[in-house]
């Protein structure tokens, strides 16, 4: 028996429990994708997309690598945001960053962790332009929470940048972008501050709405 023989013993018994408890689903599910969200966060295994905001397969189409990083040079993401906005028509991108991100402990303490630390760069950055706010905390890990919070922030802030979201906006289509933080200890997300509808919206968050977004 093959050593992951459990996990497809687990799939058997969810999918018939499904089809017990609601009958139909998957048929349904199989013939169309129709979510209204797409979630950009982190690889973490700690979390789910879908468990965190309640919502079955088919809610949320999500992207996923670590420390929920956007970057213009990133076309796997950058391909995932614009099938959800051109194509599927999403109407909330959330960018949920989470505590506890062992992406961004990395990067703040200058921890190497191999290949990853190239990425981790985008975060190292942002950790640059904010050093006088981390430093004035005296603990080290609300220091790293601050760098979760302010990396979500600023990964919203290049989704709202790119010429898929300008673009969708320009149009008049329905498109709003959050910064979320979630909480491993608690398995409650939060709110950053971060909701832009418009261009108009971006720049006024980015003039004075959002503590530590800066232009």
């Amino acid at each position: 028996m093959s050593d992951i023989q459990h996990l497809l013993d687990n799939n058997r018994r969810w999918a018939a429990e499904i089809d017990r408890t609601r009958p139909g689903f998957f048929a349904g599910l199989a013939k169309q994708q129709v979510p209204e969200y797409l979630w950009i966060g982190c690889a973490d295994s700690r979390v789910p997309a879908n468990e965190i905001i309640g919502l079955d397969p088919g809610g949320v189409f999500v992207h996923r690598n670590i420390a929920n990083v956007v970057v213009p040079t990133d076309l796997n993401c950058l391909s995932v945001l614009q099938y959800a906005v051109d194509v599927l028509k999403v109407k909330h991108v959330l960018v949920v960053g989470h505590y506890g991100c062992g992406g961004v402990r990395a990067a703040l303490d200058g921890t190497r962790v191999g290949l990853a630390d190239n990425w981790l760069q985008h975060v190292r950055d942002i950790a640059s332009k904010h050093r006088e706010r981390l430093t004035a905390e005296s603990d080290d890990d609300r220091r790293a929470d601050l760098l979760c919070e302010l990396n979500a922030l600023e990964q919203a802030s290049h989704i709202c940048e790119t010429t898929i979201v300008r673009d969708a906006w320009e149009r008049g289509q329905n498109l709003r972008v959050h910064a979320w933080v979630y909480g491993l200890k608690d398995g409650l997300a939060r709110e950053t501050g971060f909701s832009a509808g418009s261009a108009a919206e971006f720049a006024r968050l980015r003039q004075h709405g959002v503590p530590g977004l800066t232009a």
